[in-house]
């Protein structure tokens, strides 16, 4: 199964923890439940799984916990400091 269309998380200031990314889409919430579920090999980074929570992400990267995935977008406007 192909899927092109990923849904885009705009995120406003990049670099972003994989950490906080899981509790912005409501994966997780809270740290304890996103280390858990790092730990457990359950979160992939483009296409690798991640087992480290602070991994940095940034626009582009792909995001997956099992069936669901998503793609990081830089938030159109303001922009980060």
């Amino acid at each position: 199964m192909s899927n092109d269309s990923l849904p885009e998380v705009p995120v406003a200031r990049l670099p972003i923890r994989l950490g906080q990314f899981l509790k912005l889409v409501a994966i997780a919430e809270g740290g304890g439940e996103a280390a858990a579920l790092i730990a457990a090999g359950l979160v992939t980074v483009n296409g690798e799984v991640e087992n480290r929570r602070g991994r940095k992400l940034s626009a582009g990267d792909e995001v997956a916990i099992g069936e669901e995935r998503w793609q990081l977008t830089a938030e159109q406007g303001e922009g980060g400091d």
